[in-house]
């Protein structure tokens, strides 16, 4: 169990989950590790009298690819653990 939860941690490393908001307008891509590697903004939607708007957008699309990187941890996990919900892992 000790290797398939290294290997895990490894694979999870490199995974990259995206999310968009917006419609599209804001892109975000997270990794497993929890980093956000990048953040893609359509000049499109780029408002200077609206840059809350914007704001919102890049906080739902950065927190929504930290969400999709969280599930799929914890799916793999469960996969590991036979769903046993070891606390801490």
């Amino acid at each position: 169990m000790q290797s398939q939860m290294a290997r895990m941690q490894e694979d999870l490393g490199r995974m990259e989950k995206s999310f968009s908001a917006g419609g599209g307008a804001v892109e975000a891509v997270a990794r497993g590790d929890q980093s956000i590697v990048s953040l893609k903004i359509n000049p499109e939607v780029v408002d200077p009298d609206d840059v809350e708007g914007l704001e919102d957008m890049i906080l739902m699309a950065v927190n929504g690819a930290l969400e999709e990187v969280k599930r799929a941890a914890e799916q793999q996990m469960s996969q590991i653990t036979g769903g046993l919900g070891i606390p801490g892992l």
